[in-house]
């Protein structure tokens, strides 16, 4: 039976794509056989999206790119602006399929979210509604930053309202300045109800099987 986790963050640009292909390849360790998805991208260079080609470089199954992401934008805007403009509508129904063929190929399905968890995919719904759409438990990304601490429990008010379990957090180290940075950690370990799955610290270049040891997904059987 398949497993999946939906990756969502305090922000946009704070480590989701990082995190979810380090999830990807602690549990490929284990013997599992996984796949990541996205499925909106917004933001193209050169004819592909980052995004994208990192989830699949990390997924140990035969898939194609448009089975992982099934909405791919130019622009690095909004994904409801972005399809505004391609004349396109969001559906989560469609995303919701992709992810089933998905889930029918890997053990695990790693789903990595668009911007932060209330971003709005279409004119009527958001991020939030396509976590809820997938029933998946969500893993948080936090970017430690100045003013994380609000925009994690927010986030994490967010998740609760919309009837989503909280698997764990990240704590991604995005400010190589940033000050108290472990009493800020500590601080959400007392208020997040959920494990702590690691901290990644910052760093320009570091081998995606290094970050990967850092993950505690042994937390994540119970799933």
């Amino acid at each position: 039976m398949s497993v999946g986790f939906f990756v969502t963050g305090t922000d946009t640009g704070i480590g989701k794509t990082t995190v979810s292909c380090a999830l990807l390849h602690a549990f490929a360790a284990q013997g599992n056989k996984v796949v990541g998805m996205k499925p909106i991208a917004a933001g193209s260079e050169n004819g592909k999206w980052p995004d994208v080609e990192q989830l699949f470089a990390a997924s140990n199954i035969s898939i194609t790119r448009q089975q992982i992401n099934p909405y791919a934008f130019d622009s690095p805007i909004s994904p409801h602006i972005a399809a505004q403009q391609a004349d396109m509508e969001i559906d989560l129904t469609i995303i919701h399929q992709a992810y089933q063929e998905l889930s029918s190929k890997a053990d695990i399905v790693i789903v990595e979210g668009a911007g932060g968890f209330l971003v709005p995919i279409n004119p009527s719904q958001n991020g939030a509604d396509l976590a809820i759409k997938l029933n998946l438990p969500v893993i948080l990304v936090v970017g430690m930053r100045l003013g994380c601490l609000n925009h994690a429990l927010l986030t994490v008010e967010a998740i609760r309202i919309a009837g989503l379990n909280l698997a764990g957090w990240v704590a991604n180290c995005v400010d190589p300045q940033m000050l108290v940075l472990q009493q800020n950690i500590a601080t959400l370990e007392l208020r997040l109800d959920c494990p702590l799955l690691g901290m990644v610290p910052f760093k320009l270049k570091m081998e995606m099987q290094k970050i990967a040891s850092l993950l505690d997904v042994v937390a994540l059987e119970s799933y």
